[in-house]
């Protein structure tokens, strides 16, 4: 869905991740959630559910991954229009909540949020609306992310390494 065609903000959208190396990838997904939403409640991975997404690297604690999210929203001054609660299964809120209006999703991530709607119908709820978000891409033209910047194949900007 381009934003051209949303006439005017959702109240309420929601977003989850790891958000692990916080990087430019990260930035302009939340950047793009604020376009859409009025307010934005971002799911943060808790420690015990991306361990269990069996990552092939460590991933930083929750507290530092909490962190890096609150500097990257207070540099933008979008504090008071974000929730931050921690995620620990693939849903979240999204299910239950009358408010959610919208989710952001990576393209990988696309199929989560059609199981959400799915789920959601299924409870007599509107589906949310789903806005696709294409992954950033480094220099090679493969998808920056946190693995890679792991592997020290690309930085958070997504320049090539040595």
């Amino acid at each position: 869905m381009e934003l051209a065609h949303l006439d005017k903000r959702l109240h309420l959208v929601s977003v989850g991740g790891t958000f692990d190396v916080f990087h430019k990838g990260h930035s302009l997904l939340l950047e793009e959630a604020f376009k859409v939403g009025d307010n934005v409640l971002i799911g943060l991975s808790t420690d015990e559910f991306a361990e269990s997404l069996k990552k092939p690297h460590n991933i930083d604690c929750y507290e530092k991954r909490l962190m890096d999210l609150n500097r990257f929203l207070a540099e933008r001054g979008l504090e008071k229009r974000t929730e931050i609660i921690p995620l620990d299964d693939p849903h979240g809120p999204t299910i239950e909540s009358d408010e959610i209006e919208g989710i952001i999703v990576s393209e990988e991530t696309e199929p989560g949020a059609e199981e959400i709607n799915m789920l959601r119908v299924k409870e007599g709820r509107r589906p949310l609306l789903i806005i696709v978000f294409k992954m950033i891409l480094a220099e090679d033209g493969k998808p920056i992310s946190s693995t890679r910047i792991r592997k020290q194949e690309v930085d958070r900007y997504g320049r090539l390494i040595g």
